[in-house]
């Protein structure tokens, strides 16, 4: 079995695939948004969870007219749902299997 293939981008690289200037990258990393590995903007390496990330959070900030903040407390939130309706989901299947009709 071959292990998953890991996407590692620089900071120009996840610019262009984003569409996003470094500025912005950078204020989104400041705001806890995204958290790339390295300790300096030119030495960040982002992988493709956050290529998704950054997207989502562009298109809040553009669509809802947010503040980076807003941004971010707007991806906590719709996670937790997420993650509420995968747990509903689970919990459901369990109560399907113990009732019985």
């Amino acid at each position: 079995m071959s292990s998953p293939l890991i996407v590692q981008l620089d900071m120009a690289e996840f610019c262009e695939a984003t569409e996003l200037s470094d500025v912005y990258v950078i204020e989104i990393v400041e705001h806890g948004i995204l958290e790339p590995q390295g300790s300096a903007p030119k030495d960040w390496r982002f992988n493709d969870y956050e290529l998704a990330l950054a997207k989502r959070a562009a298109k809040l900030r553009h669509d809802l007219e947010l503040e980076w903040e807003g941004v971010a407390l707007a991806l906590d939130l719709l996670e937790e749902v997420q993650q509420l309706r995968a747990e509903n989901r689970m919990l459901k299947q369990r109560l399907g299997r113990l009732v019985v009709e």
